[in-house]
């Protein structure tokens, strides 16, 4: 591994990071590819090129992972067929492939590079779903969504879908969006579910019905994950049929706004998945404080809900916070794409 003194700063260090990430989340050539490429950073190659200019980025922003997702895009577009036949299979030809797209295709690729990791990865719902039966169990209410970094507003129909693990299952059993997870820990209980309202926001939301949004959705699901690319289309083509607007405002000034709404008869869900990590510091702070204040005036007739996926490791962590109350649970312990579930309550 380079040195943090190289001329190429920390570059190969961050390849190398997210090549472990992705080695553990199932993904053996991604993880191939981005080894690579940090070799190719410390040699020279199109990488280091390619690159060149962004030893400062944050670590928050996920450098590697809009390198690829550029790269991925741009096989999407049809610029590559040589890399998109080698794509699921075959690592030695994909890294010759991906190298020869770095090289010739090098404007392209850093205009793409600088657009944010956008992801809005369906198979997180299930480990969202203990939190929503708690909320729903616990009320007695229907409930009223408001998701922040909500992408293009897919986890937002979240009961619409079908969810099977071993033994259970829950949801429209006609939907053509299955989310299968394995399911350890406790028991998961269902609850009977009605939602009334949903509603998001993004700093930069996608159209989910719109072609530049379903590429720019494709482009960041990892190629050799056959299965999550497969989701994440069926999950596009039915978000046609139950169309929302996710608004385009940071989250504190709007969850602000929403939760300044008075909402009498229904239990609000605040919830987000892997999205705290990309807000400025001061941003976040500020939202984590408008929905606990907001939490300290809920009473039961409109009571409050804040349910939260974020990272905790190697492992995403599931919490969950109910006012009136304030009492606040770790309820889930989940990989980071929904594959796997751990429920703890």
């Amino acid at each position: 591994m380079a040195a943090a003194t190289s001329p190429v700063g920390d570059l190969p260090a961050a390849l190398r990071t997210q090549a472990g990430h992705c080695a553990r989340l199932g993904s053996p050539l991604y993880a191939e590819l981005l080894e690579r490429a940090a070799i190719d950073v410390e040699t020279g190659g199109p990488a280091a090129r390619i690159l060149r200019g962004h030893e400062g980025d944050s670590p928050d922003s996920m450098l590697a992972l809009r390198l690829m997702g550029a790269v991925h895009r741009r096989v999407l577009e049809g610029a590559s067929s040589d890399l998109a036949s080698r794509y699921t299979a075959d690592a030695d030809g994909a890294w010759a492939a991906f190298r020869r797209v770095l090289a010739e295709d090098a404007e392209a690729i850093r205009t793409l590079l600088n657009r944010p990791v956008q992801t809005n990865e369906v198979g997180r719902c299930a480990a969202l779903l203990p939190g929503f039966f708690a909320v729903a169990g616990r009320a007695g209410l229907p409930l009223r969504l408001l998701e922040v970094g909500a992408s293009a507003g897919l986890n937002l129909r979240w009961d619409r879908y079908r969810y099977a693990a071993g033994g259970f299952s829950w949801g429209n059993v006609d939907s053509p969006v299955r989310i299968e997870f394995e399911l350890s820990g406790e028991v998961l209980s269902a609850a009977p579910v009605e939602v009334v309202e949903r509603r998001g926001c993004d700093s930069r939301p996608v159209d989910p019905c719109d072609e530049e949004g379903k590429l720019t959705l494709e482009s960041f699901v990892w190629p050799d994950q056959v299965a999550r690319m497969g989701r994440l289309r069926t999950a596009l083509e039915a978000a046609e049929e139950m169309p929302i607007a996710v608004e385009r405002a940071p989250a504190a000034s709007w969850i602000a706004d929403r939760l300044g709404e008075s909402r009498d008869g229904v239990a609000t869900v605040v919830f987000h998945s892997i999205v705290t990590q990309y807000m400025p510091a001061s941003e976040r702070l500020e939202f984590e404080q408008l929905v606990r204040d907001a939490g300290a005036a809920a009473d039961q007739g409109a009571p409050l809900a804040w349910l939260r996926m974020e990272p905790a490791g190697e492992r995403a962590e599931v919490r969950l916070t109910c006012w009136p109350g304030g009492e606040d649970r770790l309820i889930a312990r989940a990989g980071y794409h929904g594959s796997s579930v751990e429920a703890l309550a």
